[in-house]
């Protein structure tokens, strides 16, 4: 029996999924096509269509995957933060968790996507949104939409900056060191500013 008659269209998706994984840690996205996974997963060249309209859809789905795992890491690295210590506990998560899956942190976020996938929106949804909630947590009093973005823009850089060698990852100690060191930077310089400003204005 060939390994195509085993897939039940239940759990074609999943197998779809799992192949496309597969490709994106051993090629990176270049060896990422529909046509490669239904080879991957061993059913035929158009099975994979019943599912993923195109390429951008396929990507889109294993994006969506990857926010939930990443909502989970960061969770695991700190339930419920509410101090800048915590935040940057998760900061250094979210790093980490690009580090340990650099293909799948460049599909979610490098790789063109289908913008009509309602699983992906609603998984970078979540994300958005947690971001927001421990930064508002955090920060009682504050704008926590724009500091939430200030905050996700900083690690985001930064988990860059790790993945193509602008900073040092060789351990570790090393980038939870250098990350946690930029998200207190943030947090004390904007008082500092805010007082100069303040300073700096005329006497009425």
């Amino acid at each position: 029996m060939s390994r195509s008659s085993t897939y039940h269209h239940g759990d074609l998706r999943a197998a779809c999924l799992r192949a496309a994984r597969e490709l994106l840690e051993e090629d990176g996205s270049a060896g990422l096509s529909l046509r490669a996974v239904a080879r991957r997963a061993g059913v035929s060249a158009t099975a994979p269509y019943r599912h993923y309209a195109d390429r951008e859809a396929l990507v889109s789905a294993v994006a969506a995957e990857g926010y939930r795992e990443l909502a989970t890491h960061l969770a695991q690295a700190h339930p419920a933060p509410s101090t800048p210590d915590e935040l940057a506990a998760v900061a250094v998560a979210y790093v980490q968790f690009a580090l340990e899956h650099p293909a799948l942190f460049r599909a979610m976020f490098a790789e063109p996507c289908d913008p009509t996938s309602e699983e992906r929106v609603a998984a970078t949804a979540a994300i958005s949104e947690y971001v927001r909630t421990i930064v508002a947590a955090t920060f009682p009093g504050v704008d926590a939409n724009a500091l939430s973005t200030t905050v996700w823009a900083l690690v985001h850089g930064l988990a860059f900056l790790h993945l193509d060698g602008k900073l040092d990852s060789s351990t570790p100690e090393i980038v939870a060191a250098q990350v946690t060191s930029a998200v207190h930077a943030l947090f004390h310089a904007a008082p500092a500013v805010s007082g100069k400003a303040a300073a700096a204005q005329p006497a009425v």
